[in-house]
C-alpha cells in the first residue's frame, strides 16, 4: 500500500519500485483531506507495466455512481485487467464533515455497487432506489473487460451485502485468521443468493513492520494499533499485525492466506517501507 501520509509526488517512483521488487499489487487509498484515489491509481498505472493497482476505497457517499463508473471505465480501457476498484461507506465523521452523510448507508453502498457494475458491463441503467437515482444512463465507452468492483466493509450486514453484490471484499487492517473466518461466514450468507461459480476475491489489509526486536515493533506500531482497536471495537492485543522479523512477517502473511485471504496487502508502518517490503517478499519466496 502507498500510505496516505506519503507525499503524492512520491507515488510514481514508489510504484515502479514495488513492481521491480516483485509484488503483485499496489493499493492506493482515499481518505478525506489526503489524496484522490482515482488520480493516484492513474499515476501508478501509468508508470508500471505489470502490477495490478487497487483503490481501497472510494467512499460511495462522495461518488455519484455514474461519474465513478465513467472514471473506472477509462482506467479499465487504457490499462485492461490491471485495475480493481474498492468502494465503501466512508468514515461517518468524514462524510458528515462534507455534508455527504447518508441516512441510508447500506442502501447507498449496495445501489452504488449495483449501478457501477451494471454500467461497466455496458448496460443502460435505470435505478430509482432509496439513495441512488439513475434514469437511462449508459456509458459510451464501456471497457471490454469490466474491472472488479469490491467492497471495503467491516460490519456483518455490510459483509453480507458485499457477498451478494460485489466482486470481492476488502477486509480491514487488524483482522487475523480467526476474525477472517467470521468475516467469510457473513460473506457466504450473501453469496448464497448468487451463482455458485461467480468469483469473489477476499483482499486482506494488514499493518506491516519488519524488525526482529519485539520492543521496537511495539513502539513503532502502538499508535496504529490503538487507533484501529478503537475503530474496530476490539482490544489492542487482538489487532493482527504482519510484524516482526522478515520470517515472522512471512509466517503471518501465510496464515492470512490459509484463513481464506486470497490477496494480502501490506500497509507499511515506520521508516523505509520499500526496504521492509523487499525483506518480506524475500522471506515469502
Amino acid at each position: 500500500m502507498f500510505d496516505r501520509d506519503r507525499q503524492p509526488e512520491e507515488l510514481a517512483a514508489f510504484a515502479r519500485t514495488v513492481e521491480e521488487a516483485g509484488a503483485d499489487d499496489l493499493w492506493v487509498v482515499e481518505d478525506l483531506g489526503w489524496a484522490g484515489s482515482v488520480s493516484s491509481a492513474t499515476i501508478a498505472l501509468a508508470v508500471t507495466e505489470r502490477i495490478r493497482v487497487g483503490i481501497g476505497i472510494a467512499p460511495a457517499p462522495l461518488r455519484n455512481p455514474a461519474l465513478l463508473a465513467m472514471e473506472l471505465a477509462t482506467l479499465a480501457r487504457v490499462y485492461p485487467e490491471r485495475f480493481v476498484a474498492g468502494v465503501g461507506h466512508g468514515g461517518r465523521e468524514w462524510m458528515a464533515q462534507v455534508g455527504a452523510a447518508s441516512p441510508h448507508p447500506l442502501a447507498l453502498l449496495g445501489e452504488t455497487i449495483t449501478a457501477v457494475r451494471s454500467l461497466l458491463r455496458g448496460e443502460t441503467v435505470t435505478l430509482h432506489g432509496r439513495a441512488v437515482h439513475l434514469d437511462g444512463v449508459r456509458l459510451v465507452h464501456p471497457p471490454a473487460v469490466p474491472p472488479p468492483v469490491v467492497a471495503g466493509v467491516v460490519r456483518p450486514r455490510s459483509l453480507e451485502l458485499s457477498g451478494r453484490l460485489a466482486d470481492g471484499t476488502i477486509v480491514a487492517e487488524g483482522h487475523g485468521p480467526a476474525q477472517i473466518a467470521s468475516v467469510l461466514e457473513h460473506i457466504e450468507k450473501g453469496r448464497a443468493t448468487t451463482p455458485a461459480d461467480r468469483p469473489h476475491e477476499v483482499v486482506v489489509f494488514a499493518f506491516h513492520h519488519v524488525d526482529a526486536d519485539p520492543d521496537r515493533v511495539r513502539a513503532a506500531t502502538a499508535e496504529a494499533v490503538a487507533g484501529q482497536a478503537g475503530w474496530l471495537g476490539i482490544p489492542a492485543d487482538d489487532v493482527f499485525l504482519a510484524a516482526g522479523s522478515a520470517d515472522t512477517v512471512a509466517e503471518r502473511v501465510r496464515s492470512l492466506w490459509d484463513a481464506g485471504g486470497e490477496t494480502v496487502v501490506l500497509r507499511p508502518i515506520g521508516a523505509d517501507p520499500l526496504g521492509q517490503l523487499r525483506a518480506s517478499l524475500a522471506a515469502l519466496r
